[in-house]
């Protein structure tokens, strides 16, 4: 069994009519297939989560983001039976992917997904998958604005990362 997860970050939307409408557009174009989605932070307006009901959506809060109980500075989630550690990001792009190793050393994950520097990646370190979606709305210095999608193959034990320019 396949399993596919819409993966955004660093959305920095304040909620209200026309930030919803641009997730619902998202979910639409880019998510139709999935069965989960996960945000890596910076949010800003944790409400804009609800443009993906009813799938299930995880969330962590980035250095954009007030407290909120529904969004913790990190997690871990097993999807189909994959660890994938999730985590913003903090600090300078130079070495963010070596910090945020660090944070969940030990932690035997699958994959890695994180955000904060809106700069799409899609790498695979030995037998751990690094992810970042990059923005969908601030791309900074990528190419273009982007999100990405996880493939959870169970059958065959593999995850397969996939960057989606948008906008």
């Amino acid at each position: 069994m396949v399993m596919t997860v819409g993966v955004l970050s660093d959305t920095h939307l304040r909620g209200g009519r026309d930030s919803f409408a641009f997730l619902e557009r998202l979910a639409r174009d880019y998510f139709a297939e999935a069965q989960a989605v996960v945000h890596a932070g910076d949010l800003v307006d944790p409400a804009i989560l609800e443009a993906f009901s009813p799938l299930p959506v995880y969330g962590v809060r980035g250095n954009m983001d007030l407290a909120h109980a529904d969004l913790p500075p990190k997690r871990i989630l097993t999807l189909e039976g994959f660890r994938i550690g999730l985590i913003h990001g903090w600090g300078a792009a130079c070495g963010l992917e070596e910090r945020l190793l660090e944070e969940f050393a030990g932690a035997n994950l699958d994959c890695l997904v994180y955000g904060h520097s809106h700069q799409p990646l899609n790498e695979q370190r030995g037998k751990l998958l690094l992810f970042n979606p990059g923005s969908p709305v601030d791309p900074r210095q990528a190419p273009f604005p982007s999100v990405g999608r996880l493939h959870l193959n169970s059958t065959n034990q593999t995850i397969r990362g996939e960057i989606l320019r948008c906008g």
